[in-house]
């Protein structure tokens, strides 16, 4: 099998960057033309490992058979919820071969939920070196469109998140706090593309505010030096721009006097990092000010970094909502979707990172894992299958195909058996296949399953919404008032970080009005019964703001459905969206606003799952 290129550059000079790419892109190139060979040994390699474990045993793959016919004909097509058992048992220590015979060396916490609570994957060490084998590859293909990156610094906004023990005392993470806290990245090797702006000990702060405000305090500091900006999702890239928005003063009274403010960071470790870059400037603070003091923010990105070439965030799935905001503070600059990975394992990259948004599309990396595809069928315009958690039987297991034999077109749910034991398990993901890089796929990202609302790594669907509901209506029975018709949207243009809406239309019976408060009420108890992704969100990173319910007048519903129908939708089939996306729809919601309330304070949230704090 194809090897990845090993990092064994000693020097930052540009023959030997250049060295480097061609072997990483001879890499790509070998892999993706050879796509369907590395993957019948990819699938080999995985079950020759783990020929003895319980899982492949239970259902019947005996005597080490490595060959993908019978590989497909006795393993199911799986949900996370089939494995949950056996995920529990070793969360609890049962130390056994159950899916994989390497340890299992933590839990990586997935943004997708299982009854309210975060997924937990299992992985190894060895998967942390196919991780940061992915993130080799970036910057090669980056620097065929973009030259002279290694000459300058990226200022990335880079954070850990809350992480918790199991029973069994494996952590359970998420999968870029594991990355950031593993030696792969800590100990790096100097490498002009590895080279942030951020030192590791303001990345490695697990107070939020610290961490923004002395990130943000370095990356003025070396404004001139960078070359490109970015985070992981877009929507944290414009919650640290709103940052600076807010405490650009005070970040400049620190540059002016080279001083770090010690109420504010009261980290040491954070403090003596940034003192090692911090120096008293003046001129540069002068700069900022009149930057930052401008009624318009508009470009604000090329005005204070004016080397800027791109900015690095996903913008892909529910992030393209954030796309307009970031043109408006870049000036235009090109926004680049890196690569596509997820906590079950790290799928692939951009060969094409200038495009458009609109276009972005990953080639799948055959030595990743093993890859297949469930055809998905579409019901007028509504997805089927992504949507459907259902067990699939006998004749639609068979419908899976290879990687090599997708068709372009054609959309699919990602199904992915990993080196560190999950086997055909559904990601959940909708691909459209955009074309071929040599025999490999190139992939457009089309949705998440089952998702309505998300503002960061949240995701909610409409199951969990029509449940909180629920929960919240109850608030009104006293008064005789029961809600008629809801439906939400994911505000991320009014406040930053952005909120939940619902809109809500009410009919009251009786003679009391409801008050403010019992509103108030219902927006905390929402948060309260969304999942655990949303409140650590609210609760812990900020990273979402205080859900909010627009009481609307009589009759607003009346009016969205004669809407709908006056562009086509059949008055038959018509039902209420439980979430809307079209501009239009928003408009005509919020003219007929009558009342709004906020959620009072955060709802509750500590780290681990529900059932391991029952147990302390």
């Amino acid at each position: 099998m194809p090897e990845a290129p090993k990092n064994s550059r000693k020097s930052n000079d540009v023959s030997s960057v250049a060295e480097e790419n061609k072997k990483t892109l001879h890499f790509i190139e070998d892999v993706t033309t050879k796509a369907d060979e590395v993957q019948k040994r990819v699938l080999a390699e995985i079950l020759s490992r783990n020929a003895n474990v319980e899982y492949l045993q239970r259902h019947g793959l005996k005597n080490g058979y490595t060959d993908r016919e019978t590989f497909k004909k006795v393993m199911p097509v799986i949900t996370y919820e089939d494995i949950q058992a056996d995920i529990n048992r070793i969360a609890n220590g049962d130390k056994s071969p159950i899916f994989c015979s390497q340890p299992i060396s933590e839990f990586l916490t997935s943004s997708g939920t299982s009854g309210g609570e975060r997924k937990l994957m299992p992985t190894t060490e060895e998967e942390l070196g196919r991780r940061s084998m992915l993130y080799s590859l970036l910057m090669p293909v980056m620097s065929q469109f973009v030259p002279d990156l290694e000459k300058g610094k990226g200022m990335y906004f880079l954070f850990i998140k809350s992480e918790a023990k199991t029973p069994g005392g494996l952590l359970a993470r998420p999968v870029l706090t594991s990355y950031y806290k593993s030696p792969h990245f800590k100990n790096r090797r100097p490498d002009p593309y590895t080279n942030y702006t951020s030192p590791n000990e303001t990345i490695f702060c697990p107070d939020s505010y610290q961490s923004m405000y002395s990130q943000m305090l370095c990356g003025l500091c070396q404004n001139a030096e960078v070359l490109r900006v970015g985070a992981v999702f877009a929507s944290g890239f414009i919650r640290a721009i709103r940052f600076l928005e807010k405490h650009w003063a005070l970040l400049c009274h620190d540059i002016r006097t080279g001083t770090v403010n010690t109420e504010l960071i009261t980290d040491q470790s954070v403090r003596e990092a940034v003192m090692k870059i911090l120096k008293p400037d003046p001129k540069l603070a002068d700069f900022i000010e009149a930057e930052c003091g401008k009624k318009s923010w508009q470009g604000i990105i090329t005005r204070l970094w004016p080397n800027t070439k791109y900015v690095d965030v996903i913008v892909t799935g529910t992030m393209s909502q954030y796309i307009p905001t970031l043109d408006y503070y870049s000036n235009g600059l090109p926004l680049v979707c890196t690569m596509y990975a997820s906590s079950e394992c790290y799928f692939g990259v951009n060969l094409n990172p200038l495009c458009k948004p609109a276009d972005v599309s990953y080639t799948l990396i055959p030595t990743m894992c093993y890859f297949e595809f469930l055809p998905i069928h579409r019901n007028n315009g509504v997805i089927d299958s992504v949507s459907a958690s259902k067990s699939l039987n006998e004749k639609e297991q068979q419908k899976l195909v290879d990687l090599v034999d997708v068709k372009i077109g054609q959309e699919y749910e990602l199904v992915v058996t990993t080196y560190a034991g999950l086997y055909r398990y559904r990601v959940g993901d909708g691909l459209r296949v955009a074309g071929f890089k040599n025999n490999a796929p190139q992939f457009n990202f089309i949705c998440r399953k089952n998702v309505v609302l998300s503002i960061d790594s949240d995701k909610t669907d409409e199951v969990d919404l029509q449940n909180a509901m629920k929960n919240a209506v109850s608030h009104l029975m006293p008064f005789d008032a029961h809600v008629t018709e809801y439906t939400s949207y994911a505000d991320t243009t009014t406040t930053i970080p952005g909120h939940y809406v619902l809109f809500w239309e009410i009919n009251v019976n009786g003679s009391t009005p409801v008050p403010p408060s019992v509103f108030e009420d219902c927006c905390l108890t929402i948060e309260e019964s969304l999942n655990s992704v949303y409140r650590q969100g609210r609760a812990s990173d900020k990273s979402i703001g205080p859900l909010e319910i627009r009481v609307v007048e009589v009759g607003t519903f009346d009016k969205l459905m004669d809407y709908a129908i006056s562009l086509g939708a059949s008055i038959n089939q018509y039902k209420t969206p439980r979430c809307v996306k079209f501009a239009p729809i928003i408009e005509l919601l919020n003219s007929r606003v009558m009342s709004n309330y906020i959620s009072p304070k955060c709802p509750k949230w500590i780290p681990g799952h529900k059932q391991w704090n029952n147990m302390n």
